[in-house]
């Protein structure tokens, strides 16, 4: 979410301090994000803010880069946040589950698969046809999940980035897979892939849940037999590449 930063004074921009201050102000009016207990390192200079630290969830993490994106003076931000994982995980594990996930992926059945280690790529499966050229390479570095390529559609580009999210071990997932060709987001296109992700997730039964948003903001609503299944169903929405705000309005019927 962009503000308008045309009013920030002095000839050399905004007060460094004063900025990181009030970024930090934010950060801990958002009890989602859990400071004090996780701590983040912040530094801003030239209107960019870089943001580093490792954050429970990855909501914890979108939240807090809108919230510095948000803060008077800042026009860019670095984000090194990181989610803290469920298991630690080498990279080739990660890797290896990464690539598995895709390539028993029903949906992405007609995309090449590769897995990259430094200059060396092993391509698990070519495309189904030769003129097709959707294709995703995974690389991991430190617990970070890079998804490169290209994929027909946004549905595709978001399935990819929440199997990524879904290996235990992920600390970050940069999904750089590019849409070819190029398609125009919407309201639509965020809901039928949060509900993707919902009913792919043996974890949820999500046969009584709805999904519908409001720009980049996802509301879920509907019944499931548990609590746990109530929190994982939020989990998934935030995982969806374009979703910033998850309003949880589920019910937990046993």
């Amino acid at each position: 979410m962009r503000r308008d930063f045309s009013d920030v004074t002095g000839p050399g921009g905004a007060n460094p301090a004063r900025v990181v201050a009030a970024v930090r102000a934010a950060l801990a009016a958002e009890p989602r994000i859990g400071l004090p207990r996780h701590p983040l390192a912040l530094a801003f200079e030239g209107g960019v803010l870089t943001m580093e630290g490792e954050l429970e969830t990855v909501a914890a993490k979108k939240l807090a880069l809108e919230r510095g994106a948000a803060a008077r003076g800042v026009h860019h931000v670095v984000d090194r946040l990181r989610v803290e994982p469920a298991r630690r995980m080498g990279d080739a594990a990660i890797r290896d589950h990464v690539c598995a996930l895709l390539l028993e992926e029903p949906a992405l059945g007609g995309v090449a698969v590769a897995a990259r280690a430094g200059a060396e790529q092993r391509v698990l499966r070519e495309p189904v046809a030769a003129a097709v050229a959707a294709a995703i390479e995974v690389e991991v570095a430190g617990g970070v999940v890079t998804l490169n390529g290209e994929v027909p559609s946004l549905t595709h580009k978001r399935m990819a980035g929440v199997l990524a999210w879904w290996v235990p071990g992920t600390r970050d997932v940069v999904n750089g897979l590019e849409v070819v060709p190029g398609e125009e987001d919407s309201e639509g296109e965020i809901c039928d892939a949060v509900r993707m992700a919902l009913e792919k997730d043996p974890l949820v039964d999500a046969g009584q849940l709805q999904v519908t948003s409001r720009g980049s903001a996802v509301t879920l609503t509907g019944v499931v037999p548990s609590w746990a299944q109530r929190l994982i169903a939020e989990r998934d929405a935030w995982l969806v590449f374009g979703v910033d705000e998850v309003l949880n309005r589920i019910a937990v019927r046993a």
